[in-house]
């Protein structure tokens, strides 16, 4: 089975520097509570380690 994330905005980046928005808005997410599922690659690895403090990573199996 592939390994997908799901990734949850979990607090706003309001106040957050512009790497960090970008960031949060390259993984698709847009609105609190917000929620998305990806490939578990190294690259959204990466990006969601990136803004940790921001988000929830879950792992899921598809």
């Amino acid at each position: 089975m592939a390994k997908k994330l799901k990734i949850t905005l979990k607090k706003s980046i309001i106040g957050q520097n512009e790497q960090q928005r970008g960031t949060v808005a390259a993984l698709g997410l847009r609105k609190l509570h917000q929620s998305v599922v990806k490939e578990d690659t190294p690259n959204i690895r990466g990006m969601a380690e990136n803004v940790n403090h921001l988000v929830v990573v879950e792992e899921i199996e598809v």
